[in-house]
């Protein structure tokens, strides 16, 4: 696997966490109190970066063929439930995931909210809905950053690429204050769930003592095998009776599925 590969593989998978991170700030933010919401946001990252720190070295000491096996094994879970919620939402048996809807949602309650002051923060609910948001995602960032970093021997590449992509939605969040309502995300969660579980499928074989014809050029098959495989369930689905006669919008209790 090149560095343009990891690096471009693990900047799409965090944009689409850094998009639901960013909704939930903006809502605290803007309903509540940007400086509480800034500082749950800082704790939120501090927390991240020291798990990243404390993981990533101890990760690359493992065996490579020990680590590929589980690491393969964790991103097949990953990336197969990335895949499915994708091609049910495509194939309108599962709600789809709209960030505008999101952000109302979590702009009402909000605003709803009590407000209270503790020690050095201005509003406790503004914070504690950033910190527990980003860390949500974030940890989820993590994740990926650490198998493939971890899997290529090269977490700082990975990094670099996570934090590229927290900045490049961030600053579009910030810029409009709104929701990225307009970025295709379930179409990024079909192509990052596609992608988790190809490399889940090649670093688990690897793992178990199998050898891919071609070493990593086996990926040039295994991708597009995945995702033909994936967009043929999903429009085999679409002739399939949904269970309700239309597909809702999804609301902030979908938020945390892929």
């Amino acid at each position: 696997m090149t560095s343009g590969a990891l690096f471009l593989a693990v900047f799409l998978a965090c944009a689409v966490e850094a998009v639901e991170a960013t909704t939930i700030v903006l809502a605290a933010g803007t309903a509540r109190d940007w400086r509480s919401a800034s500082t749950g946001l800082g704790a939120a990252l501090v927390v991240l970066a020291a798990i990243v720190a404390g993981l990533g070295p101890a990760l690359q000491a493992v065996p490579l063929r020990g680590l590929r096996l589980v690491v393969g094994g964790l991103l097949l879970v990953f990336g197969l439930q990335w895949l499915r919620k994708s091609i049910l939402r495509a194939s309108g048996h599962k709600a789809l995931h709209d960030e505008a809807v999101i952000f109302a949602t979590e702009l009402a309650a909000a605003g709803a909210a009590p407000r209270r002051r503790w020690g050095s923060v201005p509003d406790w609910y503004a914070f504690t809905l950033s910190f527990k948001g980003v860390l949500l995602e974030g940890l989820e960032v993590a994740f990926i950053v650490l198998t493939f970093g971890s899997n290529q021997h090269d977490v700082p590449l990975a990094t670099l690429a996570a934090a590229a992509a927290v900045l490049v939605v961030a600053g579009i969040g910030v810029a409009i204050r709104a929701p990225m309502a307009r970025v295709p995300e379930n179409g990024m969660k079909f192509v990052v769930g596609v992608m988790l579980t190809s490399f889940g499928i090649f670093w688990g074989a690897e793992g178990a003592g199998a050898s891919w014809p071609g070493a990593d050029a086996a990926l040039l098959v295994i991708v597009p095998v995945v995702a033909a495989l994936g967009l043929g369930l999903a429009g085999t689905l679409r002739r399939v009776p949904a269970a309700r006669p239309s597909v809702r919008l999804a609301t902030a209790s979908d938020r945390q599925s892929p």
